[in-house]
């Protein structure tokens, strides 16, 4: 049975560390499943990112859709920070490493992230991410807010990142319009 656990710094963000089944020919591990989530939404696409190390992507957000990250190669450190107006953890940051090191065991752990809790991540090492989301693509749901806001206090890991346009110019969380402003709500 995988580890599921609410995370006890932003609320809504769950945790899972799945179970690993392994011999000398490799191993099996599930990395999803819809009833660890009770209170999402079902998951409906899926999509793959690959970046060589040094990179950093986000930090982005979402008013309507949820993720579910998983990295299956290489080291990703994952940067959550809540900005959702009443949330009883709004303002707070957390930082996790999915993946491993080459050559090291892999943590397999994954990460489901609620509508308006920013997210981003550092690739460590050149990696793969596997994110499900639970509404299809939608250009005016993706939103974003500066990877570098001292008032977030994200710890990336890398010194000197490579970043894209879209990332170099979000604004920061004091001068987001509060009609693209989050608002903390339960999920059914």
């Amino acid at each position: 049975m995988p580890e599921v656990r609410p995370s006890d710094v932003i609320d809504g963000v769950i945790m899972v560390v799945p179970e690993v089944y392994g011999d000398d020919r490799g191993f099996f591990v599930e990395t999803y499943r819809r009833d660890w989530f009770p209170r999402g939404r079902e998951m409906v696409q899926s999509n793959r990112g690959d970046r060589i190390a040094g990179c950093v992507v986000g930090l982005h957000y979402h008013l309507h859709q949820a993720d579910y990250w998983y990295v299956p190669r290489g080291l990703a450190r994952v940067v959550l920070h809540d900005l959702r107006a009443g949330s009883p953890t709004d303002g707070a940051t957390i930082e996790l490493d999915l993946g491993s090191q080459p050559g090291a065991p892999t943590n397999h752990l994954g990460v489901y992230i609620p509508p308006g809790v920013a997210h981003g991540f550092a690739s460590l090492t050149d990696m793969t991410i596997s994110y499900l989301v639970d509404g299809y693509y939608n250009p005016a749901d993706e939103l974003g807010v500066a990877w570098d806001d001292p008032d977030i206090g994200a710890d990336w890991g890398i010194a000197e990142p490579i970043l894209s346009e879209r990332d170099r110019t979000n604004p920061m969380r004091s001068d987001l319009p509060p009609e693209i402003r989050p608002h903390h709500r339960l999920r059914t």
